[in-house]
């Protein structure tokens, strides 16, 4: 048979594209002005002379989801290096003013570790570079090491502190452990063994601390972590999972708020960075609330009251309550946005290239605002007693009011809605042109949504509108744009219970462009004849 591939893909600049994917993916969802025609992001680089840079996840970004989102950077630049890679020397101040997680966290920043495999005769078959502390190998191990085999995996190195103090170490996992940090064991023994232990501890598992060693800022140590692989009977794959976990020297939690404070108050606008951690968010359990671990709500509160150019980018994989976000000038949902995540964000609020991104999600003021809620089973049964009203559909039907409305996102221009049209093509396809203009000063990047509206009554409940198209537009300052957006023949359809099949619903719906689902601007009737 001839070769599926031809020719080897030109060549790609990695890095470069994960840069970029991630500004598209930010959501801008607010931007206030700061002083006559002149919002709060983005920041010229030009005219700023200080800017504070303030959070834990400043420093130790959250890139990925936890769990089986866990992958292996080669590099990850943190919102503090992009952004003191962007900025001349002297002008970027920063300050921790409170961290997300108080907790052992697996071992990044100063760490230098490889993963070497033995065999029981202590035979080594092969070592692998580690981005970080977490050994998490399905299936794909390193070249030359047979699972067969493989009896250790010890991950060592050295390890330079940021800080002086006392460092606290530990391990996550099942099997047998060997802690050795600068020449003292620090532990030496077995975690969760047995017929009856969970193979996922090692991804989900509670952090176990081992010990604390007072260190020197500067002054590398050597580190080693010893692991006894374990081999649950009739695995679905050959997996080897555990972690080395650090904890950086504790801080007077109110020292910390307060050194931001004074930092922020100093600077001509200050950048505080949010975020969830991997114990509130994250694969295998269910999240409890929707609040900022920490004191991080705080740190913003207490900043905003200091500076009136406070700009807050939140990082976090879904929604989160934000009870300061009418008291910030700006707000910046950044996700988990991978290993360039500090490049990207330096690029957005420098403005060399706007927010790309519109919300996939509804965020709530309050969890107690959003309306379906109840997602425990009972008696081992869930009823999905709320249909097809979920997401906005759900919000609409309450006529409920949230922080931030589905589809919302700003750029750094503005745009006006100057026509909508509908073409049949068939009594089941029709096409939606949307014209746009980019009312601005600078280039920019719209997202044109079309919402379907079904017609009132009928023996069927549906939701007031769905999302039934949408296409991304760019644009230079005056010009206009035009999109053609095939509609979704499923919007005007619902499903027939007895005969097991769509059904398509006639009747004259109404097709609306905007910006989001809350911001509608044009409209125009879509009829619908009968099948």
């Amino acid at each position: 048979a001839p070769p599926a591939v031809t020719r080897p893909p030109a060549p790609l600049d990695g890095a470069a594209l994960a840069r970029e994917t991630a500004r598209r993916s930010f959501v801008l969802v607010r931007n206030e002005a700061v002083r006559e025609g002149e919002r709060a992001l983005p920041i010229d680089p030009a005219r700023i002379r200080r800017l504070a840079l303030l959070g834990g996840a400043a420093r130790d970004a959250r890139i990925l989801g936890g769990g089986s989102a866990q992958v292996f950077p080669a590099h990850v630049v943190s919102p503090l290096d992009g952004l003191r890679a962007a900025l001349p020397d002297g002008v970027l101040a920063y300050a921790v003013g409170a961290d997300p997680d108080t907790g052992p966290t697996v071992a990044g920043e100063g760490f230098r570790l490889v993963a070497v495999c033995r065999d029981a005769d202590g035979r080594v078959l092969g070592r692998e570079e580690m981005a970080d502390g977490a050994v998490q190998w399905t299936g794909d191990l390193p070249d030359g090491v047979p699972y067969a085999a493989l009896h250790t995996v010890e991950a060592t190195g050295t390890f330079t502190p940021r800080a002086s103090g006392p460092h606290s170490f530990g391990t996550r996992g099942t099997g047998g452990f060997r802690l050795t940090v600068d020449g003292r064991v620090l532990f030496d023994g077995t975690q969760a063994t047995g017929p009856d232990a969970d193979p996922f501890e090692a991804f989900l598992g509670a952090p176990v601390t081992r010990g604390e060693l007072p260190l020197e800022e500067g002054k590398p140590v050597d580190i080693s972590l010893a692991y006894t692989v374990t081999k649950p009977a009739n695995a679905p794959i050959e997996a080897v999972a555990f972690s080395l976990l650090h904890r950086e020297p504790r801080r007077d939690p109110d020292a910390l708020l307060d050194e931001a404070v004074a930092v922020a108050a100093g600077a001509d606008a200050a950048v505080v960075v949010v975020a969830t951690t991997e114990r509130v968010e994250s694969e295998g359990f269910d999240r409890t609330t929707l609040a900022l671990p920490g004191r991080q709500d705080e740190l913003v509160a207490r900043v905003a009251a200091v500076n009136p150019r406070t700009v807050v980018v939140v990082n976090s994989g879904a929604p989160v309550e934000l009870p300061w976000r009418d008291d910030v000038a700006a707000v910046l949902l950044g996700w988990f946005p991978g290993q360039e995540a500090g490049a990207a964000l330096a690029d957005v609020l420098l403005g060399a290239d706007e927010p790309g991104g519109r919300l996939p999600t509804t965020w709530p003021a309050r969890l107690a605002d959003a309306p379906v809620t109840e997602v425990d089973p009972r008696e081992g049964e869930l009823a999905y007693e709320e249909g097809v009203f979920i997401g906005y559909r759900a919000w609409e039907k309450a006529r409920a009011v949230p922080a931030y409305a589905f589809g919302h996102g700003l750029g750094y221009t503005d745009w006006s809605y100057e026509a909508l049209d509908i073409r049949s093509e068939g009594t089941d396809a029709p096409v939606a042109t949307v014209r746009v203009r980019n009312t601005g000063t600078r280039f920019g990047r719209e997202v044109v949504q079309v919402y379907l509206a079904a017609p009132r009554g009928g023996e069927v409940e549906r939701p007031a509108r769905r999302l039934a198209g949408f296409a991304s537009l760019e644009a230079e300052p005056g010009q206009t744009a035009e999109a053609a957006i095939a509609l979704d023949p499923r919007a005007f359809h619902v499903w027939d219970e007895a005969a097991a099949a769509w059904r398509r619903l006639p009747g004259t719906y109404i097709a609306e462009a905007g910006r989001s689902i809350a911001d509608r601007r044009l409209t125009a009737p879509v009829r619908i004849g009968d099948a």
